[in-house]
């Protein structure tokens, strides 16, 4: 089995995330360095770990995780199936048998919420994994007028922490967000992510789990 140790020093995988990161930032979106995937990576094991899943489910949803958005190299338009093939490429290139490759291609083409869909054990976590980073770090520079930048980058700004719980006998994914309020109220968080969060929770509903959304410590799903 492929290490993700061995993927996070691909020099390949390197450049292509360094590019991807450099037009998103051009383009002017939020951050979408190693720091996400990492986080991305971790989370996406944790939920199929936390779900009691065989550690070979674990490692490849940890290595979907951290490709996921290796597409922004090429687009942000359709960035999901242009990264699935990359991925797909890297991954044998580096000697992941090909079923293996095929599972983590098939998650990555469906993890964005225009065209995802939650299609197997891997990509319902990488779903919900990418969803749930949200954090003030991902705004890129300094804000010094709230009134000046977008509902998205507000909602992000606003997020001092967020992360998973998995309750595997109560089969209940949560995740647990914790906004300041004077940023962004939680009316604007749903705005921007109410589709995010409709496919998390098919995504949950797939792993044969209900989907949580809390919020400052009040249950919201």
């Amino acid at each position: 089995m492929l290490e993700l140790s061995a993927l996070k020093s691909d020099k390949e995988v390197e450049a292509i995330m360094t590019m991807s990161e450099k037009q998103l930032e051009t383009l002017g979106f939020t951050e979408h360095s190693k720091r996400h995937a990492a986080i991305v990576s971790k989370w996406s094991g944790d939920i199929l770990r936390g779900l009691g899943a065989e550690p070979a489910r674990v490692r490849l949803a940890e290595l979907a995780g951290y490709l996921h958005d290796i597409g922004n190299c090429v687009n942000r338009t359709d960035h999901a199936q242009s990264g699935a093939i990359l991925a797909y490429k890297i991954l044998v290139r580096l000697g992941l048998d090909y079923v293996s490759a095929a599972e983590i291609m098939t998650a990555i083409g469906n993890h964005d919420e225009q065209y995802g869909l939650p299609v197997s054990d891997i990509s319902s976590a990488l779903i919900i994994a990418d969803k749930a980073d949200v954090h003030k770090s991902r705004v890129r520079g300094a804000v010094h007028d709230l009134r000046l930048v977008s509902i998205h980058e507000r909602v992000n700004l606003a997020a001092e922490r967020s992360y998973l719980t998995v309750g595997r006998e109560e089969k209940l994914i949560t995740l647990n967000i914790e906004i300041d309020t004077a940023i962004c109220s939680v009316m604007d968080y749903f705005e921007i992510y109410f589709n995010r969060m409709q496919l998390s929770r098919r995504a949950a509903e797939f792993l044969g789990c209900r989907f949580s959304l809390v919020i400052n410590k009040t249950t919201l799903l």
